[in-house]
Protein backbone atom coordinates (compact mmCIF):
# COMPACT_ATOMS: atom_id res chain seq x y z
CA UNK A 1 0.00 0.00 0.00
CA UNK A 2 2.83 2.38 0.91
CA UNK A 3 4.48 1.69 -2.44
CA UNK A 4 1.17 2.41 -4.17
CA UNK A 5 0.88 5.80 -2.46
CA UNK A 6 4.43 6.69 -3.49
CA UNK A 7 3.62 5.90 -7.12
CA UNK A 8 0.46 8.05 -7.01
CA UNK A 9 2.37 10.91 -5.38
CA UNK A 10 4.99 10.69 -8.11
CA UNK A 11 2.35 10.79 -10.84
CA UNK A 12 0.68 13.81 -9.21
CA UNK A 13 3.99 15.67 -8.97
CA UNK A 14 4.70 14.94 -12.61
CA UNK A 15 1.26 16.28 -13.60
CA UNK A 16 1.80 19.49 -11.63
CA UNK A 17 5.18 19.98 -13.24
CA UNK A 18 3.73 19.29 -16.70
CA UNK A 19 0.92 21.81 -16.16
CA UNK A 20 3.44 24.46 -15.13
CA UNK A 21 5.49 23.83 -18.25
CA UNK A 22 2.43 23.88 -20.51
CA UNK A 23 0.57 26.86 -19.07
CA UNK A 24 3.39 29.13 -17.88
CA UNK A 25 4.02 31.69 -20.64
CA UNK A 26 7.36 30.87 -22.19
CA UNK A 27 9.34 31.49 -25.33
CA UNK A 28 8.28 29.35 -28.23
CA UNK A 29 10.84 27.45 -30.25
CA UNK A 30 10.63 30.12 -32.95
CA UNK A 31 11.30 32.92 -30.42
CA UNK A 32 8.11 34.78 -31.40
CA UNK A 33 7.79 37.90 -33.52
CA UNK A 34 9.52 41.16 -32.63
CA UNK A 35 7.18 43.68 -31.06
CA UNK A 36 8.92 46.51 -32.91
CA UNK A 37 10.11 44.93 -36.17
CA UNK A 38 12.75 46.74 -38.21
CA UNK A 39 13.63 48.97 -35.25
CA UNK A 40 17.20 49.12 -33.99
CA UNK A 41 18.43 50.59 -30.72
CA UNK A 42 20.25 53.34 -32.61
CA UNK A 43 16.96 54.36 -34.19
CA UNK A 44 15.48 55.56 -30.88
CA UNK A 45 16.26 59.26 -30.41
CA UNK A 46 14.14 60.21 -27.40
CA UNK A 47 12.34 58.56 -24.53
CA UNK A 48 10.42 59.58 -21.44
CA UNK A 49 10.07 57.26 -18.46
CA UNK A 50 7.21 57.74 -15.98
CA UNK A 51 6.56 55.70 -12.86
CA UNK A 52 3.42 54.98 -10.85
CA UNK A 53 4.13 57.88 -8.47
CA UNK A 54 4.18 60.45 -11.24
CA UNK A 55 7.96 60.84 -11.36
CA UNK A 56 9.23 61.37 -14.87
CA UNK A 57 12.54 61.81 -16.69
CA UNK A 58 13.11 62.72 -20.33
CA UNK A 59 16.14 61.71 -22.39
CA UNK A 60 17.07 62.79 -25.91
CA UNK A 61 19.90 62.08 -28.32
CA UNK A 62 21.61 65.22 -29.60
CA UNK A 63 24.64 65.90 -31.73
CA UNK A 64 26.91 65.43 -28.71
CA UNK A 65 25.13 62.34 -27.40
CA UNK A 66 22.34 61.71 -24.89
CA UNK A 67 21.17 64.60 -22.71
CA UNK A 68 18.44 65.67 -20.29
CA UNK A 69 16.48 68.24 -22.34
CA UNK A 70 14.57 69.48 -19.28
CA UNK A 71 17.87 70.45 -17.61
CA UNK A 72 19.39 72.49 -20.45
CA UNK A 73 20.81 69.37 -22.11
CA UNK A 74 22.79 68.16 -19.13
CA UNK A 75 24.90 65.21 -20.38
CA UNK A 76 23.42 61.76 -19.81
CA UNK A 77 25.33 58.49 -19.70
CA UNK A 78 24.88 56.55 -22.93
CA UNK A 79 26.29 53.43 -21.27
CA UNK A 80 23.24 53.39 -18.98
CA UNK A 81 20.73 54.17 -21.74
CA UNK A 82 21.83 51.87 -24.56
CA UNK A 83 21.07 48.60 -22.69
CA UNK A 84 17.49 49.78 -22.13
CA UNK A 85 17.06 50.62 -25.81
CA UNK A 86 18.35 47.16 -26.71
CA UNK A 87 15.83 45.61 -24.32
CA UNK A 88 13.00 47.56 -25.97
CA UNK A 89 13.85 46.55 -29.54
CA UNK A 90 14.44 42.95 -28.41
CA UNK A 91 10.91 42.43 -27.01
CA UNK A 92 8.98 39.58 -28.62
CA UNK A 93 5.45 38.20 -28.63
CA UNK A 94 6.55 34.70 -27.64
CA UNK A 95 5.05 34.74 -24.13
CA UNK A 96 1.44 35.80 -24.54
CA UNK A 97 -0.36 36.23 -21.21
CA UNK A 98 -3.74 37.64 -22.20
CA UNK A 99 -5.62 39.05 -25.16
CA UNK A 100 -8.23 40.95 -23.15
CA UNK A 101 -8.21 44.56 -21.94
CA UNK A 102 -10.00 43.46 -18.75
CA UNK A 103 -6.69 42.08 -17.46
CA UNK A 104 -4.66 45.24 -17.98
CA UNK A 105 -5.18 46.70 -14.51
CA UNK A 106 -4.52 43.39 -12.79
CA UNK A 107 -1.21 43.09 -14.68
CA UNK A 108 -0.49 46.81 -14.16
CA UNK A 109 -0.18 47.62 -17.84
CA UNK A 110 -3.26 49.86 -18.07
CA UNK A 111 -3.04 53.46 -19.26
CA UNK A 112 -3.96 54.65 -15.77
CA UNK A 113 -2.37 51.86 -13.72
CA UNK A 114 1.18 50.87 -14.61
CA UNK A 115 4.56 50.36 -13.02
CA UNK A 116 6.42 52.14 -15.83
CA UNK A 117 5.30 53.99 -18.92
CA UNK A 118 7.97 54.43 -21.59
CA UNK A 119 7.23 56.88 -24.40
CA UNK A 120 9.85 56.83 -27.12
CA UNK A 121 10.41 58.42 -30.51
CA UNK A 122 12.33 57.03 -33.45
CA UNK A 123 14.54 58.80 -35.95
CA UNK A 124 11.73 58.84 -38.51
CA UNK A 125 9.41 60.68 -36.12
CA UNK A 126 7.26 57.70 -35.12
CA UNK A 127 6.14 57.62 -31.50
CA UNK A 128 5.38 54.58 -29.36
CA UNK A 129 4.25 53.93 -25.80
CA UNK A 130 5.23 50.83 -23.86
CA UNK A 131 3.82 49.83 -20.49
CA UNK A 132 5.84 47.71 -18.08
CA UNK A 133 3.73 46.06 -15.41
CA UNK A 134 3.84 43.61 -12.55
CA UNK A 135 6.58 41.07 -12.04
CA UNK A 136 5.40 37.48 -11.50
CA UNK A 137 8.94 36.33 -10.82
CA UNK A 138 12.41 37.81 -10.41
CA UNK A 139 13.68 39.42 -13.60
CA UNK A 140 10.37 39.13 -15.47
CA UNK A 141 7.78 41.79 -16.30
CA UNK A 142 4.45 41.98 -18.03
CA UNK A 143 4.37 44.47 -20.89
CA UNK A 144 1.92 45.94 -23.38
CA UNK A 145 2.13 48.33 -26.31
CA UNK A 146 -0.39 51.16 -26.28
CA UNK A 147 -3.19 50.56 -28.76
CA UNK A 148 -2.99 46.80 -28.40
CA UNK A 149 -4.99 44.55 -26.06
CA UNK A 150 -2.42 41.77 -25.91
CA UNK A 151 -0.15 41.61 -22.87
CA UNK A 152 3.07 39.62 -22.92
CA UNK A 153 5.73 38.50 -20.48
CA UNK A 154 9.44 39.10 -20.85
CA UNK A 155 12.22 37.63 -18.77
CA UNK A 156 14.79 40.08 -20.12
CA UNK A 157 13.43 43.48 -19.08
CA UNK A 158 12.68 44.54 -15.50
CA UNK A 159 11.13 47.74 -14.20
CA UNK A 160 14.12 48.35 -11.91
CA UNK A 161 16.13 49.02 -15.07
CA UNK A 162 13.92 51.98 -15.93
CA UNK A 163 14.01 54.38 -12.99
CA UNK A 164 12.15 57.65 -13.49
CA UNK A 165 14.79 59.80 -11.75
CA UNK A 166 17.48 61.76 -13.55
CA UNK A 167 20.15 60.46 -11.17
CA UNK A 168 19.83 56.99 -12.69
CA UNK A 169 20.93 58.23 -16.12
CA UNK A 170 23.83 60.58 -15.36
CA UNK A 171 27.15 60.75 -13.59
CA UNK A 172 26.01 62.21 -10.27
CA UNK A 173 29.46 63.50 -9.32
CA UNK A 174 29.33 67.29 -9.04
CA UNK A 175 32.49 68.18 -7.12
CA UNK A 176 35.45 65.81 -7.02
CA UNK A 177 38.56 67.14 -5.31
CA UNK A 178 41.33 65.26 -3.59
CA UNK A 179 40.69 66.37 -0.01
CA UNK A 180 44.30 65.67 0.91
CA UNK A 181 45.32 68.44 -1.49
CA UNK A 182 43.01 71.08 0.01
CA UNK A 183 45.08 73.62 1.93
CA UNK A 184 42.53 76.26 2.90
CA UNK A 185 38.76 76.45 3.35
CA UNK A 186 36.68 79.59 3.84
CA UNK A 187 33.05 79.21 4.92
CA UNK A 188 30.51 82.01 5.13
CA UNK A 189 27.06 81.42 6.62
CA UNK A 190 24.58 83.14 8.93
CA UNK A 191 26.91 82.73 11.92
CA UNK A 192 29.92 84.43 10.32
CA UNK A 193 33.03 83.72 8.27
CA UNK A 194 35.40 80.89 9.17
CA UNK A 195 38.81 80.34 7.60
CA UNK A 196 40.59 77.03 8.07
CA UNK A 197 44.18 76.34 7.03
CA UNK A 198 45.99 73.03 7.01
CA UNK A 199 49.29 72.67 8.79
CA UNK A 200 51.29 69.64 7.75
CA UNK A 201 49.37 66.70 6.33
CA UNK A 202 46.28 66.49 8.50
CA UNK A 203 46.08 69.25 11.11
CA UNK A 204 43.66 72.13 10.64
CA UNK A 205 43.82 75.55 12.27
CA UNK A 206 41.13 78.25 12.36
CA UNK A 207 41.73 81.97 12.06
CA UNK A 208 40.91 83.86 15.26
CA UNK A 209 41.19 80.83 17.52
CA UNK A 210 41.66 81.97 21.15
CA UNK A 211 44.48 80.50 23.30
CA UNK A 212 41.98 78.63 25.46
CA UNK A 213 40.08 77.21 22.47
CA UNK A 214 40.79 73.92 20.67
CA UNK A 215 39.65 73.22 17.14
CA UNK A 216 37.72 69.97 16.67
CA UNK A 217 39.70 68.28 13.88
CA UNK A 218 36.98 65.71 13.22
CA UNK A 219 34.30 68.36 12.65
CA UNK A 220 36.45 70.30 10.19
CA UNK A 221 37.59 67.18 8.32
CA UNK A 222 34.00 65.96 8.03
CA UNK A 223 32.86 69.22 6.41
CA UNK A 224 35.81 69.25 4.01
CA UNK A 225 35.23 65.62 3.03
CA UNK A 226 31.55 66.16 2.24
CA UNK A 227 32.17 69.21 0.07
CA UNK A 228 35.18 67.76 -1.74
CA UNK A 229 33.10 64.74 -2.81
CA UNK A 230 29.74 66.33 -3.49
CA UNK A 231 27.13 64.37 -5.45
CA UNK A 232 23.94 65.73 -6.93
CA UNK A 233 20.39 64.45 -6.78
CA UNK A 234 19.57 66.00 -10.14
CA UNK A 235 20.66 68.86 -12.41
CA UNK A 236 18.35 71.87 -12.75
CA UNK A 237 19.78 73.79 -15.68
CA UNK A 238 22.02 76.72 -16.51
CA UNK A 239 19.65 79.58 -15.85
CA UNK A 240 19.41 81.10 -12.38
CA UNK A 241 15.85 81.72 -11.21
CA UNK A 242 14.72 83.60 -8.07
CA UNK A 243 13.45 80.40 -6.46
CA UNK A 244 17.05 79.17 -6.19
CA UNK A 245 17.74 81.82 -3.55
CA UNK A 246 21.18 82.68 -4.88
CA UNK A 247 20.68 86.42 -4.35
CA UNK A 248 21.14 85.65 -0.65
CA UNK A 249 22.91 82.28 -0.45
CA UNK A 250 22.65 80.41 2.81
CA UNK A 251 26.31 79.45 2.63
CA UNK A 252 29.37 80.10 0.48
CA UNK A 253 32.41 77.86 0.75
CA UNK A 254 35.74 78.18 -1.09
CA UNK A 255 38.20 75.30 -1.32
CA UNK A 256 41.82 76.13 -2.13
CA UNK A 257 44.47 73.75 -3.40
CA UNK A 258 47.92 74.56 -4.71
CA UNK A 259 46.54 74.60 -8.26
CA UNK A 260 42.89 75.68 -8.11
CA UNK A 261 40.14 77.42 -6.22
CA UNK A 262 36.56 76.12 -6.21
CA UNK A 263 33.65 78.08 -4.76
CA UNK A 264 30.23 76.64 -3.95
CA UNK A 265 27.15 78.69 -3.23
CA UNK A 266 24.28 77.05 -1.37
CA UNK A 267 20.83 78.46 -2.08
CA UNK A 268 17.27 77.65 -1.07
CA UNK A 269 16.05 74.42 0.48
CA UNK A 270 13.10 72.47 -0.88
CA UNK A 271 11.30 71.25 2.25
CA UNK A 272 9.43 68.58 0.30
CA UNK A 273 12.51 66.53 -0.57
CA UNK A 274 14.94 68.23 1.85
CA UNK A 275 17.36 69.23 -0.90
CA UNK A 276 19.35 72.41 -1.52
CA UNK A 277 20.24 74.24 -4.71
CA UNK A 278 23.99 74.47 -5.28
CA UNK A 279 26.16 76.08 -7.96
CA UNK A 280 29.89 75.50 -8.36
CA UNK A 281 32.34 77.94 -9.90
CA UNK A 282 33.52 74.99 -12.00
CA UNK A 283 30.11 74.20 -13.52
CA UNK A 284 27.53 75.91 -15.72
CA UNK A 285 24.74 73.94 -14.07
CA UNK A 286 22.70 74.54 -10.96
CA UNK A 287 21.94 71.26 -9.20
CA UNK A 288 20.07 69.91 -6.22
CA UNK A 289 21.97 68.06 -3.52
CA UNK A 290 20.82 66.25 -0.41
CA UNK A 291 20.39 68.15 2.83
CA UNK A 292 22.92 65.85 4.48
CA UNK A 293 25.61 66.96 2.03
CA UNK A 294 25.47 70.68 2.85
CA UNK A 295 23.61 70.97 6.15
CA UNK A 296 26.82 71.70 8.07
CA UNK A 297 27.72 74.49 5.66
CA UNK A 298 24.40 76.17 6.34
CA UNK A 299 23.93 75.51 10.04
CA UNK A 300 27.40 75.19 11.55
CA UNK A 301 28.28 77.79 14.18
CA UNK A 302 31.68 78.78 15.48
CA UNK A 303 31.10 76.72 18.62
CA UNK A 304 30.31 73.72 16.46
CA UNK A 305 33.89 73.67 15.21
CA UNK A 306 35.38 73.75 18.71
CA UNK A 307 36.05 70.97 21.15
CA UNK A 308 33.70 71.40 24.07
CA UNK A 309 35.13 71.29 27.61
CA UNK A 310 34.36 68.13 29.53
CA UNK A 311 31.46 68.38 31.94
CA UNK A 312 32.70 67.85 35.53
CA UNK A 313 31.49 64.66 37.16
CA UNK A 314 29.77 65.24 40.53
CA UNK A 315 31.95 63.96 43.33
CA UNK A 316 35.10 63.90 41.24
CA UNK A 317 38.36 65.30 42.65
CA UNK A 318 38.31 69.08 42.76
CA UNK A 319 34.54 69.35 42.74
CA UNK A 320 32.13 69.87 45.56
CA UNK A 321 29.99 66.98 46.69
CA UNK A 322 26.57 67.94 48.04
CA UNK A 323 26.21 67.19 51.77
Amino acid sequence: MKRHHQILAGILAAQVLLSMVVFWPRAAATGGALVFPDLEAGGIVALTITDADGNSVGLAKGEQGWVLPDADDYPADAAKITPVLEKIVGLTTSRLVTRTAASHRRLQVAADDFVRRIDFETVDGARHTLYLGSSPQYGASHFRVEGQAETYLTGDFSTWETAAEASSWIDTSYVRLDETQIKEVTLENADGTFTFSKEGDDTWTMAGLAPDETLDQVEVSDVVQKVASLSMLRPLGKEEVPEYGMHRPQAVVTLETADESVTLRVGAEDPEDESYVVISSESDYYVRVSRYSVQDLVEKTREGFLEQPATPTPGAEGTATPQ
